[in-house]
C-alpha cells in the first residue's frame, strides 16, 4: 500500500512539474531530420473545458510534419469525426507545424467520462487518430490554451511570452459576424471584420501612440487571415493587420482564389494573451 501511495504521489508530482514547465516554457524544439515536404499531417487532441453554460469542449489541433508543404484531405472517409455527420468543423487545409486549439466539439455536461470521440485523418498513405476524453489531467484554462497557442504563430500574431500575459477580467477579442460572399473569377473577394479590444494586456509604457495605434509593441488587438478549408490557393493582401490598442479594429483583405469553389476563411483575432475566431463562406464561380 505504500509503495502504491509512493507511486501516485510521485506521478502527481512528476505531470504536476510537467504542466508546470508547458506552461513557463511554451515553445519547444525537437532535434531530428527536417523535411520541406512529402510528410503526413497528424491530428491532434489538445485538451478539454468547462464551458459557462455546463457543456463541455474537446478541443483538437494538427502536426504537419512538413516544414513548407501545405497539405489539403477533404471531408470524407480521410477527414472524419465519429460523431453522427462526419464534419464537425475541422480544417481541410493543413499548414506547417503544430497547430494548436484549431477547432473544438462541444458536448453536453452529462457526456460520460470515459466516451472517446475520434478525429481520423488519412494522408500519404497513413492513418492517424486523435482521441478526445474527459481525463482529468487534459482539462485546460486560458492560461494552459494561451501557454500552448505561444508557440503557434498564428494564434499569437504579436508573439508576447504568453506564461505572463492573463491579466484578471482580460476576456478574447470579440468578433462580429460577416455574411457569407459569391464571387466570379478573376474577381476577388474583400473580407472586412471588426475585432472590440477590451484594453488588457495594457500596453508596457512607450509602445502606444496618440491615435491608439501600437509602435513596436507586441500589445493591442491584430488579425491574421488563413485558409481553413478550399479545393486550391488563396493569397491575402494583407495577411495581418496592424495592431490597435483599446478600441475597435476593423481590418480588411483582398482574397485572390487560384480556381473555383467553396471555400472557408478564418479571421483569427488575438490581443497577444487570448485569440477568438470567426470563419466565413466564400462561393467562388468560375470565370465567364
Amino acid at each position: 500500500m505504500v509503495k502504491k501511495i509512493l507511486g501516485c504521489a510521485t506521478l502527481v508530482l512528476f505531470t504536476t512539474g510537467l504542466l508546470s514547465l508547458h506552461a513557463q516554457q511554451p515553445s519547444f524544439t525537437f532535434p531530428g531530420i527536417h523535411f520541406p515536404r512529402g510528410q503526413d499531417v497528424s491530428p491532434t487532441f489538445d485538451g478539454w473545458e468547462r464551458n459557462p453554460d455546463g457543456t463541455l469542449s474537446m478541443w483538437f489541433g494538427y502536426l504537419n510534419r512538413n516544414t513548407q508543404e501545405e497539405v489539403d484531405v477533404p471531408i470524407g472517409p480521410e477527414n472524419t469525426v465519429d460523431l453522427g455527420n462526419s464534419d464537425q468543423g475541422q480544417p481541410t487545409h493543413f499548414y506547417p507545424g503544430r497547430r494548436w486549439w484549431v477547432f473544438k466539439v462541444v458536448v453536453p455536461k452529462e457526456w460520460p467520462v470515459d466516451k472517446r470521440i475520434v478525429w481520423t485523418l488519412t494522408n500519404r498513405d497513413r492513418t492517424n487518430q486523435a482521441k478526445a476524453w474527459l481525463l482529468p489531467e487534459w482539462e485546460a484554462d486560458k492560461l494552459l490554451i494561451s501557454a500552448d497557442g505561444a508557440s503557434d504563430r498564428f494564434l499569437m500574431v504579436l508573439g508576447r511570452p504568453i506564461a505572463e500575459a492573463i491579466h484578471e477580467g482580460d476576456i478574447a477579442p470579440v468578433l462580429t459576424p460577416i455574411p457569407p460572399q459569391t464571387v466570379t473569377l478573376p474577381a476577388t473577394a474583400k473580407l472586412r471584420i471588426t475585432a472590440n479590444d477590451d484594453g488588457l494586456p495594457k500596453p508596457r509604457e512607450g509602445d502606444r501612440t496618440a491615435d491608439g495605434n501600437v509602435r513596436g509593441a507586441v500589445e493591442g488587438v491584430r488579425i491574421r487571415w488563413i485558409l481553413y478549408r478550399g479545393p486550391g490557393k488563396v493569397k491575402f493582401d494583407p495577411e495581418v493587420s496592424p495592431a490597435v490598442y483599446g478600441k475597435p479594429l476593423t481590418a480588411e483583405t483582398n482574397v485572390t482564389f487560384s480556381m473555383p469553389g467553396n471555400y472557408r476563411i478564418r479571421a483569427i483575432a488575438s490581443d497577444a494573451a487570448l485569440f477568438s475566431t470567426y470563419d466565413v463562406d466564400v462561393k467562388v464561380n468560375p470565370g465567364r
